[in-house]
């Protein structure tokens, strides 16, 4: 068996040998870890105020009531949830919801 491979889940290993396969086959597959760990979006139920502010559009005002109103009522359930944010209408969340996503809460 070689090195790298050694000790690893059996599902992690059917997991790669898929994404191999269907690589050769002109299609690629992720896992949803996978996904998780090459997701460039912000999630919008851990950002900081300066992550937020990074977003063009929404600065550090918004960016910052954005993270009150979560404290305040917990995590969002959806991207949807911004437009309960004073301030956050649909024009704004249409243009950054690509760069957003609601990741799972430990609250």
């Amino acid at each position: 068996m070689h090195p790298s491979i050694r000790g690893r889940r059996p599902a992690a290993l059917a997991a790669v040998l898929m994404i191999a396969v269907s690589a050769g086959a002109g299609v690629f597959a992720l896992t949803p870890d996978d996904t998780a760990r090459n997701d460039a979006r912000i999630d919008i139920n851990k950002a900081t105020v300066e992550q937020f502010a990074s977003i063009k559009g929404v600065g550090p005002v918004l960016a910052q009531r954005i993270v009150e109103f979560r404290d305040a009522n917990g995590p969002f359930g959806s991207v949807d949830d911004l437009l309960k944010v004073k301030g956050i209408g649909e024009k704004l969340l249409d243009k950054v919801r690509d760069q957003l996503v609601a990741g799972r809460s430990r609250r």
